[in-house]
């Protein structure tokens, strides 16, 4: 049902639709317009989730660990310093092989403090280990959202959903809101095989010693190789379902015999999209890379993209003091 939301109600209905059993946040701006929606919706009674108010976003993150670990489809959300405050608990939750997902409201890292958007929250946590998908719309945001639940189930690696901090979640959209008819045939219930069970004993993030950390590191990179294909499969079937895809690892789009190339993540890929379309009389043909996965990156398929440009700008969100912009490097 085609219906004008703001985004982060969007993405509160979207999530719920995946029955998590377990919620716990910390609200930040501009994150917090999407656990009010989800607290709101487990007070109604509209959602039978266990919803866990945390005193940190640390906390929050711990929570969903926990109740992953404990065999629990689990969600949480943040922004900027939330992330940070939470990213120990984050590579605890990658290195654990712990399914679960996130929304990242994506908003500046302060200091001086700064509550509207870049990526720089999420590009602080980028090797953390996770799957990171980026979404250009409200739309791509609520379909990404539902995909990530099943990604995560199938690959055992958390995912975080990115949005743009205000830009989108506190923008009005027209989304086509898919049924919970729909959202159950995509979606399985919830299976983690390597649950904590009181009926099977066994430990969970006991001690590696340095000769065989490499090769869990290892483990862990090479699981992330393999989320590409996944995430691409999981797009295709999705829209079998839904009648239509969310982008997979990345698309092209504008003039594919571009000798110029222009390359985003985020809500300002639509801003390339609707710039080049009104003005490419005066600026000529260009070809525009909507990359949607940051993590896994895929190289590849980057690659394939690229190829016979004589030039390709790339636009940042983010930058590395002292290296640079961070997508572009």
């Amino acid at each position: 049902m085609r219906e004008a939301l703001e985004g982060s109600q969007a993405i509160a209905r979207a999530v719920a639709m995946a029955k998590p059993e377990v919620i716990a946040a910390y609200p930040i701006t501009p994150q917090t317009h999407i656990v009010e929606n989800l607290s709101k919706l487990v007070a109604d009674g509209k959602l039978k989730s266990e919803y866990v108010s945390v005193e940190s976003e640390f906390s929050a993150a711990s929570v969903v660990l926990g109740a992953a670990a404990a065999g629990a489809r689990a969600y949480t959300a943040s922004s900027s310093q939330g992330i940070l405050l939470m990213s120990e608990v984050m590579y605890s939750i990658s290195g654990l092989r712990v399914p679960l997902v996130m929304t990242i409201a994506n908003r500046a890292v302060g200091g001086p403090i700064n509550i509207w958007n870049d990526q720089s929250d999420t590009m602080a946590v980028r090797d953390a280990g996770w799957i990171q998908l980026h979404c250009i719309s409200n739309q791509e945001a609520v379909d990404t959202s539902i995909q990530a639940f099943r990604i995560t189930q199938e690959t055992g690696l958390p995912v975080a959903v990115n949005m743009d901090g205000f830009v989108l979640t506190h923008t009005m959209e027209v989304v086509d809101m898919p049924s919970q008819e729909e959202v159950d045939a995509f979606l399985p219930p919830f299976e983690f095989a390597d649950a904590l069970d009181p009926a099977r004993p066994r430990s969970m993030g006991t001690l590696v010693d340095p000769g065989f950390f490499p090769e869990v590191r290892h483990s862990h990179h090479a699981a992330m190789g393999k989320a590409l294909a996944k995430i691409e499969e999981i797009d295709k079937a999705y829209k079998k379902v839904f009648g239509r895809a969310a982008g997979g690892l990345l698309t092209v789009e504008g003039d594919k015999k571009a000798k110029v190339g222009i390359l985003g993540m985020g809500s300002v890929v639509g801003t390339m999209m609707a710039g080049f379309e009104e003005f490419k009389d005066e600026v000529g043909p260009a070809r525009i890379i909507k990359l949607r996965s940051f993590r896994p990156f895929p190289a590849k398929a980057l690659r394939n993209a690229v190829k016979g440009l004589d030039k390709l700008v790339v636009i940042d969100r983010a930058i590395s003091p002292g290296m640079g912009g961070v997508l572009g490097t």
